[in-house]
């Protein structure tokens, strides 16, 4: 990695920075600014001591096109659940499938304790390579062992792309790591795709509230790194044929070093369906007025075999827990079914549940911006219509 420490304009030599560098690679010059030699470690001491926030460390991990060309293939960052890897690898590695167009080598990062036959189904799942950070310390997530593996994976292998989820893992973990390498990220993306011209990976993203879309790119430098919504998109089919490398990678008492400790690892109690996976979605929102009226969401839901979830309305308003939260600082989903009991339909929620099959939506306001996209709309209290549903259902179900 290089880069360089810039001096700004606000330095006033106070020399501050001269004592506080450990190889005496800052002096202070007859202008009384400071002024640094090629001994500089880039380390940032400098920068933290300096009171008036006159330098800066600027990392180039990328730099000329000799460099950028050093690059190659896609790494995906893996998330375990209950011993397997999530839904949400399996939709990036579809998505890095696409990508690769048969060109590109396509990775993929586990971190785990206990990795049993994960790097088996990745490989079924679409990767050409699957490298192993197997430690104790790896059973529950944290920040910064997670941090410090991916980002000596990136260092030692050089992938021109890194795709997490957008998840709490990933939007935990990705934007440390682009810090670290000075490099760009693009979070939340609903759409990838090569450039045919450039060969730079073009990321979609909602911007503005969801009003608009913007495409960016990361040109001068590597890796190009994206966190990608789940939900949005697809899997590819399983083959059990496929044959892939799998690396066991050397983990360094380095990379297990962590500041903080799990005591303890509580799950969220609900339905025994993953919202980001139901078929079935129930969702309420601010109409629901408050958390006890969500019992006759979660009473559909049961009868439908699916699940429930909310509006940030609901979420802010302590009525249900984050996990259910569907929009743009929530979890996307794509359902067979979305039901929308006493939401507005504001594009923060839309981008969230736009691309279920079939959406429907219950309202009292007939103008509600719901009724302009759901496939069908029912104008009516939510407190009479889901009760009869659910009686009807029962009756049909004797």
């Amino acid at each position: 990695m290089s880069g360089f420490l810039e001096i700004k304009d606000s330095c006033t030599g106070c020399g501050i920075c001269v004592k506080t560098c450990p190889v005496q690679a800052l002096s202070i010059n007859d202008n009384k600014r400071a002024v640094v030699s090629d001994a500089c470690t880039l380390c940032s001491i400098c920068v933290d001591s300096c009171p008036f926030q006159s330098l800066a460390v600027h990392h180039s991990f990328g730099g000329n096109e000799e460099q950028l060309a050093k690059y190659s293939g896609i790494l995906v960052l893996c998330e375990m659940r209950n011993g397997s890897p999530d839904r949400s690898t399996y939709e990036l590695l579809g998505e890095a499938r696409k990508l690769s167009a048969g060109e590109k080598e396509v990775s993929v990062l586990v971190v785990a304790d206990d990795p049993s036959d994960a790097p088996e189904k990745l490989i079924h799942a679409g990767a050409d390579r699957v490298i192993v950070a197997e430690h104790s310390s790896f059973e529950h997530f944290s920040t910064e062992p997670w941090s410090s593996v991916l980002t000596h994976v990136i260092t030692e292998y050089m992938p021109e792309i890194v795709l997490a989820a957008a998840t709490t893992t990933g939007r935990d973990v990705m934007p440390r790591v682009s810090k670290i390498l000075d490099t760009g990220l693009t979070a939340d993306c609903t759409e990838l795709k090569i450039d045919a011209d450039s060969g730079m990976l073009m990321q979609t993203r909602p911007a503005f509230g969801g009003n608009i879309m913007a495409t960016i790119v990361c040109d001068r430098t590597r890796p190009q790194m994206s966190t990608v919504r789940p939900g949005v998109m697809k899997p590819m089919e399983i083959d059990t044929s496929r044959t892939g490398e799998v690396i066991n990678l050397q983990v360094t008492e380095e990379m297990t070093n962590n500041r903080s400790k799990v005591l303890e690892f509580v799950p969220s109690a609900g339905d025994e369906v993953d919202i980001t996976e139901a078929e079935i979605v129930i969702s309420g929102g601010r109409g629901m007025k408050n958390p006890e009226n969500f019992s006759i969401l979660h009473d559909l839901a049961h009868l439908l075999g699916g699940t429930v979830g909310a509006s940030r309305a609901a979420v802010d308003n302590g009525w249900i827990e984050y996990p259910r939260q569907v929009g743009q600082t929530g979890k996307t989903v794509q359902p067979k079914t979305y039901l929308a009991a006493g939401i507005s339909g504001a594009v923060q929620h839309r981008v969230g549940m736009q691309s279920s099959d079939t959406i429907y939506a219950v309202n009292k306001d007939r103008d509600a911006n719901i009724f302009q996209f759901c496939t069908e709309g029912f104008v009516g209290d939510l407190f009479d219509i889901i009760p009869a549903l659910v009686k009807e259902i029962e009756k049909r179900r004797g």
